[in-house]
Parts: C-alpha cells; sequence; structure tokens
C-alpha cells in the first residue's frame, strides 16, 4: 500500500513565489502542500503551534515566524525545518536538536548541480543597494517630493548632497564593506566604522578587500562615528550581546542635519528613542528597512505619525525589503526543495545549522 504524502507548510511567503518551486515533488505524490502567507504575532505560541501541529515539513523565510524552544517541543510531528539564508537567530538550535528536528538554511546560489534558472548576477548585494536606496531616499527628499507633485505642488525644501559628507558603517562586514564602497567611489564620501572588535588594520583590510586605498575606510570610536557622521547605516549581527546596542545615547547623539538607516535588524535599535528622536526632529532624518515587530501593526506608530510635518524628522520605510531580491528569493527556495527531495531519500541534507 502506497504512504500517505509528507504535509509541509509554507510559511511567510508574502510574494507567493514558493508553491510554483515546491510543485516539482508534487507529480510523486511524496508530499502534499499547505500555505500559510500570513504571519501570526510572534507572541502567540498557542496559534502558532495549532497551525503548525500537524506538519512533518515546515518552509519558512529568515526570522518572519520565530521557533523557540516552547515552539518546537510542542510540535512533535515536525522533523525537518527549512530557513532561508545562513543563519536564523529566531530558531533556537539546541531546543531543535534536543527534539530531533533537522535545521538547514541557504546560502543564495540555487541548487547544488547548478540547474537552477536564476543565476546570481555579479554586482552588489540587494541589501547593500536597498540600504542606498533609503539614504537617497530621506537625503533627496523622493518620498515626500513624489507625495507633493501627485497633490499639485512642487518644490517644497531642499535635498542634501552627499559628496565630502561622512559616512558611519556600524558593522564592517560584508554589507558594511559594500556600502562603504559604494559611498567612496559613487558619491566621494569619507567612511568612518565602529564594531566591538574593529581595529585599524582590520578596516584597512576591509577597504582593500572592496578596491579602495586602505586609508580610505577609518576605524572609530562609536561615540565619534555618532557624533561626526553625515550619514549612519546599520549593518550589525543580531545577537542577545548586540540587542539595543544602538540607543538613546548614541541617536541624540547625531548631528541635527544626519540620517539613520538600518537595513539589518531592528532590535539593534532601541525602538522607543529612535522614535522619540524623530517626533522631536532632532536629526534631518531616518530610512528605516526593519522594525521590532514584523509585520507592523496597524496601529503602529510608524504607520500613523505625520512624519516631516510640524518639526518631525523626515521618514521612509520600507517592509523589511533588503533581501527580498527576486534572483535571491527564487534560489533560496530551489535550495530549499532539494533539501527535501534529499531529506525524502534519505540522504544527507545540505547547509546543515544545527
Amino acid at each position: 500500500m502506497a504512504s500517505s504524502p509528507t504535509p509541509l507548510a509554507i510559511l511567510d511567503d508574502y510574494a507567493s513565489i514558493a508553491p510554483s518551486h515546491f510543485t516539482s515533488i508534487l507529480p510523486s505524490n511524496r508530499i502534499s502542500l499547505t500555505t500559510f502567507p500570513t504571519t501570526l504575532p510572534p507572541t502567540d505560541h498557542a496559534a502558532l503551534t495549532a497551525r503548525l501541529h500537524p506538519f512533518t515539513i515546515i518552509s519558512t523565510m529568515r526570522e518572519r515566524t520565530p521557533f523557540p524552544a516552547a515552539v518546537l517541543s510542542s510540535l512533535p510531528n515536525l522533523k525537518l525545518l527549512l530557513t532561508t539564508g545562513p543563519r536564523n537567530a529566531a530558531i533556537d538550535l539546541p531546543a531543535a536538536t534536543a527534539a530531533g528536528i533537522i535545521v538547514t538554511g541557504t546560502l543564495g546560489g540555487g541548487r547544488s548541480d547548478g540547474s537552477s534558472a536564476q543565476k546570481r548576477p555579479r554586482g552588489y548585494d540587494a541589501t547593500a543597494e536597498h540600504t542606498w536606496a533609503l539614504i537617497l531616499g530621506v537625503t533627496k527628499s523622493i518620498a515626500r517630493d513624489d507625495a507633493v507633485v501627485k497633490s499639485g505642488g512642487w518644490q517644497s525644501g531642499l535635498s542634501m548632497g552627499l559628496r565630502g559628507k561622512k559616512l558611519g558603517i556600524v558593522g564592517l562586514g560584508r554589507l558594511g564593506g559594500s556600502v562603504a564602497r559604494i559611498g567612496v567611489l559613487g558619491f566621494g564620501m569619507e567612511v568612518m566604522a565602529w564594531s566591538e572588535n574593529l581595529t585599524a588594520e582590520k578596516a584597512a583590510e576591509v577597504a582593500e578587500k572592496n578596491g579602495l586605498g586602505r586609508e580610505q575606510i577609518r576605524a572609530v570610536g562609536k561615540e565619534e562615528l555618532f557624533g561626526t557622521a553625515d550619514v549612519v547605516s546599520v549593518h550589525y549581527v543580531l545577537s542577545e550581546r548586540s540587542v539595543g546596542m544602538v540607543g538613546e545615547k548614541e541617536l541624540r547623539g547625531m548631528k541635527s542635519g544626519a540620517v539613520f538607516v538600518n537595513t539589518s535588524r531592528g532590535p539593534l535599535v532601541d525602538e522607543g528613542a529612535l522614535l522619540a528622536v524623530l517626533k522631536e526632529g532632532r536629526v534631518k532624518g531616518a530610512g528605516l528597512d526593519v522594525f521590532n515587530r514584523e509585520p507592523l501593526e496597524q496601529e503602529s506608530e510608524w504607520r500613523s505619525e505625520r512624519w516631516g510635518e510640524e518639526g518631525r524628522s523626515e521618514v521612509v520605510l520600507s517592509p523589511h525589503m533588503g533581501y527580498v531580491e527576486e534572483n535571491t528569493m527564487r534560489n533560496w527556495y530551489d535550495e530549499q526543495v532539494e533539501n527535501v527531495e534529499r531529506w525524502l531519500d534519505g540522504k544527507e541534507v545540505l547547509n546543515r545549522l544545527n
């Protein structure tokens, strides 16, 4: 007698592109697909476990749905948890291991045999591109001016030039280095960087790796970076130690004409302090792609405030789109499908995280 299909749940696929990848397995009757495009509140563990209790395999997207120990221990049927990206801080890996759940990630290159249709082109990372979209969106008042023109108005203020200005990079890893490179070569900016263990030699090495002169990225202290940069861009890895690393002191220490951009993770920043600084108009503006809670609640102050009016700072928001680039997303799902096939065949999975 033929065995029944293995139940697989797809979570948080806002763009509805995952099913077309997993359907390659459907004809064999080896899996049955159920999609849940709406993200449940992260604190509602009961609703999440009730939703996911029947499934043996779960496909999740980055940190959109957290999997703490309390949830993982309540999913006795779960055997394979597929996430995207090389890490996921929202999954309790020790708890998954204790529960006998295999957790896999993705690297973004597509299937291991090279058969993925989406080839990774040369150039900058999608998040680096998005970072600069937000920087330009705020400094050039793109969103505000778009609304003004469409409502019948015309020029409503002055834009901020970038040439010769100071760019402060918080977290000089791969993404921070890419953003720094664009700042220097694309806009003629002076770049400084800070992270907890950054040295002058390491900053010089990152500059050299990105095709810059060794002196073109300068390692500085945290206070100097926030106090002197015209644009501050956050590219730090979220961990228990880095939560709230950008706090009231740093934000209130910024120059009045400065711009703050975060395309990394919301909890790196004290959100209450950032809201207060922007409501008071203490800086020129902010470009934000990430938030403490995602998706944003309908009543969130980020949605309701009249930014750029009555003394408030300019604010440009995007719904965590830094990594949501077509080639990357399709390659990630191709990698997930390959791991499902390997797991069903009893083979070793790729990019295992635990």
